[in-house]
């Protein structure tokens, strides 16, 4: 077995102009092939994770460091945090938040198609992680932001889907 560590510290965090932090996560996602519906989005699952401070679920997030590009910042979180890793698509786009210090971060969110789900991991001990639905995401997500990640990964999803059920009936 392979030893991973998370990275500690912040000595290369990457910061914004106003300084605050630069923070890259991620909304990992699947579909349930063992799903009874015939809809492909009611078989969609994301993977949430628990805050280290147990405030609620939320999505791999972390600072973005400057060894890395930010593709590969948020696949290093989702495989810290949670314990998969996968394809890190296109993003979904940039918010700003305050964070617990009063600082406001920029965040930048990707889908992570989960390709592979570790038993083993660097957080595991400091953190669950659950495959639930979209609907108990949205509900348990105390981050507005990450809830807003979430609408545009469903709507761009339900876009493929759409366009590719046309494709196939022409």
């Amino acid at each position: 077995m392979v030893a991973l560590a998370a990275r500690q510290g912040r000595q290369l965090q990457r910061y914004s102009s106003t300084g605050g932090r630069l923070v890259v996560g991620c909304i990992p996602y699947k579909f349930d092939v063992n799903c009874s519906s015939n809809d492909l989005l009611h078989s969609l699952e994301v993977l949430v994770i628990s805050s280290q401070k147990g405030y609620g679920m939320m999505f791999p997030k972390g600072g973005w460091e400057s060894d890395e590009t930010v593709k590969q910042a948020a696949s290093r979180e989702a495989l810290e945090e949670a314990g998969v890793q996968g394809n890190v698509e296109r993003r979904l786009g940039k918010w700003k938040y305050k964070s617990s210090t009063q600082a406001i971060n920029e965040s930048v969110m990707f889908p992570l198609k989960v390709t592979e789900e570790l038993v083993h991991w660097p957080e595991m001990s400091a953190r669950e992680r659950k495959w639930v639905s979209v609907e108990e995401a949205r509900e348990g997500c105390k981050h507005p932001w990450m809830r807003e990640a979430l609408d545009r990964l469903v709507r761009r999803l339900s876009s493929l889907i759409r366009h590719r059920k046309s494709a196939t009936v022409a």
